[in-house]
């Protein structure tokens, strides 16, 4: 990639601090150092200068470090200014940089131009959004080792080996007199097992990637005075809600993001589910049903003191493949004891008091459990739900192309799922990827980034 114009923006978060940098990359990037702090920067080196405008005026005092492409983040020149942190003095000093010869930098653009100029993949640079947006510790720890290409070095393994399979596979296709029977070899056959092995190992760390990362949507949902909003302040271990014991009391979805030995969960709260003619009420149904919808797992709450039929849940509410547990809440008041049950039709019913916090912890483990979630050790990397549907495709070809070889198909089909198969797994680096969605995954990053 070349680029012709110069780009620059904050890089530093908004607000005040005692330190602000102004990033520049492009041509432009030395002309602008001389127009500004009147120097011919060494590359690499800090340069102690005054940072002036186009009229000579004086700006700030601070350090000048230049980054020659393409040995640099972005692959081009590069520029920071580092000065102090006020918001007035950074917007002086980008304006000035502007009108020496750059353009604002779009959301996520120096990222996108390092990806652009080859010197990281796409998996990368999602990974310095992750660690930038990082919710807890783990998942900075994992986004950091997508930056570093943990996830980069798998996928490309797997291409590797793929891209070796197809050249066998297609050389029978280039050259059919030679004879050979490439699906009747115990080659091929080994080859697919294997890949298909890896990409399935791969999938299941970039699920623990994603849960780390995205974790889970769990509404809390169930009819009015069941303890809903008790269970949110239990799980939160604080007064997010406000519970009374008048039925309707919630009626705006109230969040709380919690984490579960690092596995990150927003929980929300939603108003009870009855028959009712109050217009207010009813829109807040209507919003908890909508929050049902959108729910990675559901947590239905009963009062145990009220409901005798252990799986009183309207599946009406519920859509078909969201998980639910079921609670039984108020244990502490009708003598029951804490514990997991499991019914006939899957759902798992847990007893538990959210005003004492018996069973609670039979809840926590259950959300891991359900969520197949192996702690902050199991993750490898942190992972986006595109790459997981990138390695589920992958996986489906290659499943394709095994039964292909096992039906002894033409060859033709299995080089059609093999080059299918290697598509899938190159949209995860960028080596296969649509412009439009390198618009909308660059647009999530920060300005400056």
């Amino acid at each position: 990639m070349s680029n012709r114009d110069s780009i620059a923006a904050i890089a530093t978060a908004p607000g005040v601090g005692s330190i602000g940098i102004v990033r520049v990359s492009g041509p432009n990037a030395p002309s602008i150092a001389r127009q500004i702090a009147g120097i011919r920067p060494t590359p690499r080196r800090a340069h102690l200068a005054d940072f002036r405008d186009s009229e000579g005026g004086l700006i700030d005092r601070g350090l000048v470090l230049y980054f020659p492409g393409p040995s640099s983040f972005t692959g081009e020149d590069c520029l920071e200014l580092h000065g102090h942190g006020g918001p007035v003095v950074l917007d002086l000093l980008l304006r000035s940089v502007l009108q020496a010869g750059a353009r604002p930098a779009r959301a996520g653009e120096f990222s996108e131009r390092a990806f652009l100029n080859g010197r990281i993949d796409l998996a990368q640079a999602e990974g310095i959004a992750d660690l930038i947006g990082g919710v807890t510790e783990d998942h900075a720890r994992l986004a950091s080792r997508t930056l570093k290409g943990a996830l980069s070095k798998r996928v490309h393994a797997l291409l590797e080996s793929l891209t070796g399979l197809r050249a066998y596979v297609e050389s029978g296709l280039d050259f059919p007199d030679e004879d050979i029977e490439l699906l009747d070899t115990a080659a091929v056959q080994s080859a697919l097992s294997s890949l298909l092995e890896v990409t399935a190992s791969v999938l299941r760390a970039a699920r623990q990637g994603e849960l780390l990362r995205d974790g889970l949507l769990i509404a809390i949902a169930g009819p009015t005075n069941a303890g809903k909003s008790s269970l949110l302040n239990a799980l939160s271990g604080m007064e997010r809600a406000i519970v009374t014991p008048i039925p309707g009391t919630t009626r705006d979805p109230l969040r709380s993001d919690i984490a579960i030995d690092g596995m990150p969960i927003r929980l929300i709260d939603t108003a009870g589910l009855r028959e009712s003619k109050d217009q207010i009420e009813q829109e807040g149904m209507r919003r908890a049903r909508h929050h049902i919808d959108e729910a990675d797992h559901v947590i239905w709450v009963i009062d145990d003191t009220v409901d005798a039929i252990p799986d009183r849940i309207d599946i009406r509410d519920i859509p078909d493949a969201t998980p639910v547990t079921l609670i039984r809440n108020k244990i502490d008041l009708s003598g029951h004891p804490a514990e997991v049950l499991r019914h006939a039709d899957g759902t798992t019913q847990i007893s538990l008091s959210a005003r004492t916090g018996a069973g609670l912890e039979l809840l926590r483990q259950h959300l891991k459990t359900s969520a197949g979630y192996l702690g902050a050790s199991g993750g490898e990397f942190s992972a986006r739900r595109r790459h997981l549907d990138a390695l589920e495709r992958a996986l489906g070809q290659l499943q394709s192309a095994a039964k292909s070889a096992r039906l002894r198909a033409a060859p033709e089909l299995l080089a059609e799922d093999l080059r299918l198969a290697q598509q899938c797994l190159g949209e995860i680096t960028g080596a296969f990827t649509p412009d439009d969605l390198l618009g909308r995954i660059f647009q999530d990053f920060c300005i400056g980034k």
